[in-house]
């Protein structure tokens, strides 16, 4: 492996952890007595104003050194980050150039997208507040296998066999994962459905995000789509911690946290990583969130995370890795 790609490759790690321990963050703030609406709220307002802040801040830059200058050799013109540059580009500086065409992506539809991230935060943060973080995020990974499923009613994208076997394995790696032969785990029924609809979401916002926006720099797509999610979170629960003081008293140390860990290293990283590593390598270093997820809430919340919940946890592992190899093997192929 080169040196580019294993740089790539520890960026796609580090932001797949930075989200494997939301789950624990969101425990230990409903632990401090915060609701559902202020934790989603405050992550949101806050990953809203520093993707925009991060955003002007590169355009400022990149304004104040187009004149005269050249950009460095080796890199693309295709938004690709500085591939296969050893040497290459800025993450940020990538990030925010804008190699549109004037006849870009309409903000809206790019801000609509968001409204399905704000949805998987509401019913994600519910779930985990109804059932332990461990089993909170197996449900949310069965979007792997709903997001084949709605490609299949969708877009009449028939999924090759692969995918298939890929899709049990981690229907039954979920009935390992979730503690159901478990006697001392009791699942609540709500928790369940919460999590279902969390991955529900999530499939559809992969597909969202796929198809609306590629043409924009990736910080400007981010931005307007966690303001999409800020919109739809704002007014299912209306952010009145604004005004109460609440926010200053403390929320905002959450909200901050989430924010950074959630909103704005993970899509950065995956940004700067996945054109280095590659799709397929990239899908499965980002599976590090599941356990991750698993261990924080083991160790941190003290959660009883036994074998054979682990066994759930490779085999769901296995099943990405699996589908991924098959995908690198197609793709060398074609």
């Amino acid at each position: 492996m080169n040196r580019n790609k294993f740089t790539g490759g520890i960026f796609v790690f580090l932001g797949a952890c930075s989200f494997g321990v939301l789950s624990t963050i969101v425990k230990n703030a409903y632990g401090e007595g915060y609701t559902l609406g202020q934790i989603t709220g405050s992550q949101a307002f806050l990953g809203m104003v520093m993707l925009w802040a991060l955003y002007s801040l590169q355009k400022v830059l990149s304004g104040a050194r187009r004149p005269g200058s050249r950009a460095p050799l080796g890199i693309a013109g295709d938004g690709s980050a500085g591939r296969g540059v050893p040497g290459g580009e800025q993450p940020l500086r990538s990030l925010a150039r804008d190699n549109s065409s004037p006849g870009r992506t309409a903000w809206w539809k790019v801000a609509f997208a968001g409204i399905f991230t704000g949805l998987v935060g509401i019913f994600y943060y519910q779930c985990v507040k109804l059932l332990p973080a461990s089993i909170a995020i197996i449900l949310l990974m069965q979007y792997l296998w709903i997001s084949i499923l709605m490609e299949a009613v969708l877009f009449r994208k028939k999924p090759h066999g692969m995918q298939l076997v890929a899709a049990s394995i981690v229907l039954v790696g979920t009935v390992f994962a979730a503690g159901i032969f478990n006697e001392a785990v009791t699942l609540n029924i709500k928790g369940i459905g919460f999590g279902f609809l969390a991955a529900f979401c999530y499939a559809l916002f992969l597909i969202a995000s796929g198809r609306v926006g590629n043409d924009l720099p990736v910080l400007k797509k981010g931005a307007l789509m966690i303001t999409g999610s800020c919109m739809v979170t704002w007014m299912i629960f209306p952010p009145l911690f604004l005004f109460d003081g609440l926010f200053f008293d403390g929320l905002y140390k959450w909200g901050l946290m989430l924010a950074l860990l959630g909103t704005v290293i993970p899509p950065l990283f995956f940004s700067f990583g996945i054109p280095r590593t590659g799709v397929s390598l990239g899908a499965i270093l980002s599976a590090a969130e599941l356990p991750v997820a698993v261990v924080s809430s083991s160790f941190i919340l003290q959660e009883n995370v036994q074998a054979l919940q682990w066994v759930g946890v490779f085999l769901i592992l296995f099943a990405i890795v699996l589908t991924n190899i098959k995908f690198r093997r197609t793709a060398n192929n074609t």
